[in-house]
């Protein structure tokens, strides 16, 4: 006895088929880049891997969502950057001052010392996920302003006047670690 299969079942067959090969596609442009955004915002990775494979999951659960597939890639990497807020947030909560652990400045700067890169990690350490993000977006993925406003989906006044708080905190951070004077 053979089953057959209905019009409406056919067609949600290959509406299933075609989200999953467009959610391939999505995976595979953006696993790398993913991946750079992750350890650089995290600084750590191992725990970068676990936020792209969170962040794809949510993205697969969200797939729906999404209106405008041209603009998978800016979605994902919203959703990739809230992943690793989420865990920052939670890395804060714990408190932990490991530097192994958080390395927020992926590829620091080779004529600074090694004293200033210990500074200035152990400072972005003590500010909280919102200002490690916007740090880490506009120094060490070198985005404008536009780019980082997009990205979080914010205005672009909101980012610049995020961006000159999260300066000052850093500053402050810097000056209580010792680092003022330098």
């Amino acid at each position: 006895m053979r089953a057959s299969l209905s019009r409406s079942d056919t067609a949600s067959y290959s509406a299933e088929a075609e989200r999953t090969a467009a959610f391939r596609l999505l995976a595979e442009q953006t696993l790398n880049p993913g991946f750079r955004l992750a350890n650089a915002i995290l600084g750590n990775p191992a725990e970068a891997e676990d936020a792209v494979q969170d962040a794809f999951v949510t993205a697969w659960r969200k797939w729906g969502s999404l209106r405008d597939a041209t603009k998978a890639d800016a979605w994902f990497r919203r959703i990739l950057v809230n992943t690793c807020r989420d865990r920052l947030r939670r890395r804060a909560r714990r408190r932990t001052d490991d530097l192994a652990l958080h390395s927020s400045m992926a590829t620091p700067d080779p004529s600074a010392s090694v004293d200033d890169h210990v500074l200035l990690e152990q400072a972005l350490s003590h500010l909280d996920a919102d200002d490690q993000i916007l740090i880490v977006l506009r120094y060490d993925h070198d985005l404008v302003l536009d780019d980082i406003a997009h990205l979080l989906d914010i205005p672009t006044g909101t980012v610049k006047w995020r961006l000159n708080r999260a300066h000052r905190r850093l500053r402050s951070a810097l000056e209580r670690a010792g680092g003022g004077s330098r």
